[in-house]
């Protein structure tokens, strides 16, 4: 007996407790939220795909290589057993890398029948610039679906700092259904059917988190930091619209929230990309050391591209393409930045005709 079915009318999930829930892949964020939703009451396991590690974390609570400091909650199980993983559970919750992400969706599709699948992946898949919700439509088309971004840096997640988050799905009932999962007194789940304007805030925001830490190697000042945040929110969103999504979403936690956290928090994997890259190092060092995927500067190349295909105005996605993948010097490129021509302050606000003069 499943714990939810899938309502055929509202194409998700009809919701009674205990909810039956997967997450896939043992990163950071994943292991925050397998361990959220365990603490909820749900029946959680998590797929690993190294037996030693699934053995290990099983046997002292702990993810010794991303989370070393924190208990996780004795209910969560853990197997790299991924048929067992899959079938029959309720909430599919995918935490796999944008560059695995399709693998792992084509190795689960026989074990799928009325699940819900939900990407918790903030990124682009290279090469097909496909969101992870096309990837899920792409590649489980039977399916219920949706994504969950928002400013949940993993490590203050485990120590139970409060925090909100955003699930996005057409879908009501899977939007119900992921409330039900995560939402506590400590986790406040919001809902939106904007799934692109999410989803491209999550992947987005990377590429800023980047140049803010490459700006705290420079030891760039508050009001520095003030105005490449907002001119950031301008360039995402505009990008964003571009693409067919609602503006109004950056004024949400998946935007300017997600934002404000991933590009102030030293937690943050691409904050740290950023920093060591602004101290000296190069980009192979900086990723080397980090131990983990910084999705910003796979999404830094792949926006920049799109954004000259599309020919929208991306100057600060550019500047970063430059110091990163062709060796430019930061501090001219920051300084042809402030040269630029004059633009209104405020995106889809003000209109963009030149005033009128005054009769006066």
């Amino acid at each position: 007996m499943t714990d939810i079915a899938i309502d055929k009318k509202s194409q998700g999930p009809a919701l009674c407790a205990p909810m039956r829930v997967t997450v896939l892949g043992g990163g950071s964020f994943g292991t925050a939220i397998a361990n959220l939703a365990s603490r909820n009451g749900c029946d959680t396991r998590m797929f690993i795909r190294d037996a030693a590690v699934a053995k290990e974390m099983q046997e002292t609570r702990r993810n010794q290589r991303y989370l070393p400091d924190f208990v996780m909650d004795e209910k969560l199980s853990f197997t790299n057993d991924l048929e067992f993983a899959v079938r029959d559970r309720d909430l599919i919750l995918v935490a796999i890398p944008s560059s695995n992400f399709r693998t792992v969706l084509r190795q689960v599709a026989p074990f799928i029948s009325a699940q819900v699948v939900v990407s918790l992946t903030k990124g682009i898949e290279p090469d097909s610039f496909a969101l992870m919700s096309d990837i899920i439509r792409e590649e489980l088309p039977q399916v219920a679906y949706g994504v969950l971004s928002g400013p949940n840096l993993a490590k203050e997640l485990m120590a139970g700092v409060p925090a909100g988050t955003v699930i996005a799905s057409p879908s009501e009932a899977v939007r119900s259904a992921v409330h039900q999962a995560l939402a506590s007194a400590l986790f406040r789940v919001f809902a939106n059917t904007d799934v692109q304007g999410v989803e491209l805030g999550g992947a987005l925001k990377n590429i800023y988190a980047v140049a803010m830490g490459m700006g705290a190697a420079y030891h760039l000042g508050e009001n520095t930091r003030a105005m490449l945040l907002t001119r950031a929110l301008a360039e995402m969103s505009r990008f964003a619209v571009k693409l067919g999504a609602n503006p109004l979403t950056f004024l949400g936690l998946s935007g300017v929230g997600d934002l404000i956290a991933t590009c102030s928090s030293p937690l943050s994997r691409n904050y740290q990309i950023g920093f060591a890259l602004g101290s000296g190092k190069t980009l192979e060092q900086s990723v080397k050391e980090l131990g983990q995927t910084a999705e910003g500067i796979n999404t830094i190349r792949q926006v920049r591209a799109q954004a000259l295909a599309l020919d929208v105005y991306m100057p600060l996605t550019c500047a970063l393409y430059d110091v990163i993948f062709e060796g430019k010097p930061p501090l001219g490129i920051a300084l042809s930045l402030m040269q630029t021509g004059h633009r209104s302050d405020v995106e889809f606000v003000l209109p963009h005709a030149e005033p009128q003069p005054l009769n006066i």
